[in-house]
């Protein structure tokens, strides 16, 4: 309603629909595309050359005849924008002050100085008009009359805000919620849940297993006692092989719903077939050689490497050239996708890979290769250690879901699915998981999931702890 107030943002609200209405559509083919981002992308250059302290001294040698010729072929050109930069510069990264916001927002800083991460109605609208037309057809699928229980980190954080405006274009209620608020808990929001009898939730994978162990010590069954029709998870890396362990233990469909990061805000969202979709109209993507940082040619179709985004749109803070840090598979759609944009699959982040049997393995890979076999299991967690003759040893934690008892032939699944990937020795043990397992969108897989013996912990494995302790002590 805010558009209403300002013509120039009405008109620009009313583009932006239907800019993406047709995209969704099929109306746009591979050249109009191809014109948008390389207009776009000029756009974004002058912005942020002309109004940002950081990209004025990095983009000095970009004059306006240059910019005007550059397409999106020459962007190797263009030097990188990364972490480091975002942690350095801070406030010299904006384009707009933050006064011109309409919120302010931040990185949690869990394991770094946090990041000051604005966004204006341009920000906002964009984003949220592309999620609202790929969750349209998700929440049809799982029927009317929903009531949504959106379950955010912090105060200073967009998961609340972004979901909740996502669900109001979409006509759906919307409750919001933070089970680990002292305020809230987790018996409070067991009791809204149902209560209110919620058919989705937004919220992290950690924290639907976290809420189904609560329920279960509630003397509650999660598949029976709650109306909940389908999960919509971020936040964390989600395999296939968690999303089914989720699915099976609120009797629920789990999506993998959005990708993202409050720096570079929507990169992925889902679409109805369950894939997450790029969003080329606000985002061109790259992807590159994590360690050469050279462009990744693509194999039948698909790109494999470290994932690099440039906004196409100006906002309070447009990236040019942001190393996201994270590995991803790009896929070309097929003629017949009905969305027309490659998919996009999230591997877990570049420093997130570890060395098991000799092997440079992602976090997505080792997770998908456990979960997989793993029938019965509410939560996992991952040991890595060295025998005798220096053969490393993979042990995997599992918690059996409720009504589920340890199985001696999921067991040797397991054990046999890890030796025949990476050589290496596998022991499985079942155990009740401590809150560790919860920290991974605060902080990261690896060190929510991940205990590597065969070096001292780091920073974030620290954090992590530290973390699961307070939440354990409450």
């Amino acid at each position: 309603m805010f558009t209403l107030f300002d013509e120039h943002l009405d008109a620009f609200a009313r583009q932006t629909v239907a800019d993406h209405r047709s995209f969704s559509a099929g109306d746009w083919n591979a050249e109009r595309t191809a014109r948008h981002q390389t207009e776009a992308l000029r756009r974004t250059l002058r912005y942020v050359r002309d109004h940002s302290p950081f990209y004025a001294k990095r983009l000095a040698e970009f004059d306006t005849d240059r910019i005007d010729h550059l397409t999106p072929e020459d962007l190797p050109d263009v030097p990188f924008t990364t972490k480091d930069d975002l942690r350095e510069h801070t406030f010299d990264l904006l384009s707009r002050p933050v006064h011109d916001a309409w919120i302010f927002y931040e990185t949690t800083g869990t394991t770094g100085p946090s990041t000051p991460c604005p966004r204006d109605n341009v920000d906002s609208l964009v984003n949220n008009t592309a999620l609202t037309f790929c969750y349209d057809e998700v929440f049809r699928s799982h029927g009317d009359d929903h009531v949504v229980a959106v379950m955010g980190p912090t105060e200073l954080h967009s998961t609340g805000d972004t979901f909740g405006d996502v669900c109001r274009n979409l006509g759906r209620a919307v409750v919001k919620m933070w089970p680990h608020s002292p305020v809230v808990g987790f018996g409070r929001a067991l009791e809204v849940l149902r209560e209110l009898r919620v058919t989705a939730v937004f919220c992290t994978p950690g924290m639907a297993l976290s809420l189904a162990k609560e329920a279960t010590a509630a003397g509650l069954d999660p598949a029976r006692d709650f109306s909940i029709r389908f999960f919509m998870l971020t936040g964390e890396l989600t395999t296939p092989g968690l999303l089914r362990r989720i699915g099976d233990v609120w009797g629920a469909k789990a999506h993998n719903c959005l990708y993202a990061s409050q720096e570079a805000s929507v990169l992925g969202a889902v679409e109805a077939d369950g894939r997450l979709r790029t969003v080329p109209l606000n985002v061109l993507y790259e992807v590159v050689d994590p360690v050469t940082g050279r462009p990744v040619p693509k194999t039948s179709g698909t790109r494999q490497g470290e994932l690099v985004v440039t906004h196409l749109y100006q906002g309070s803070k447009p990236l040019v050239r942001y190393r996201t840090g994270d590995l991803v598979r790009l896929t070309d759609p097929a003629p017949e996708d009905r969305y027309p944009s490659p998919t996009l699959l999230p591997l877990g982040r570049v420093r997130d890979r570890i060395e098991l049997g000799g092997e440079l393995v992602s976090a997505y890979e080792l997770e998908e290769t456990v979960l997989a076999q793993a029938t019965g299991c509410a939560d996992y967690a991952l040991t890595i250690d060295t025998d005798e003759d220096g053969t490393d040893v993979l042990t995997v934690a599992l918690e059996p879901a409720h009504g589920h008892a340890a199985a001696d032939a999921v067991d040797e699944r397991i054990r046999q699915a890890v030796q025949e990937r990476w050589r290496c020795r596998a022991r499985v043990v079942h155990e009740r998981l401590g809150a560790i397992t919860t920290t991974g969108a605060m902080v990261s897989w690896k060190a929510a999931r991940l205990h590597d013996l065969r070096q001292e912990a780091n920073g974030e494995r620290r954090a992590a702890m530290a973390l699961a302790r307070h939440r354990e002590s409450r």
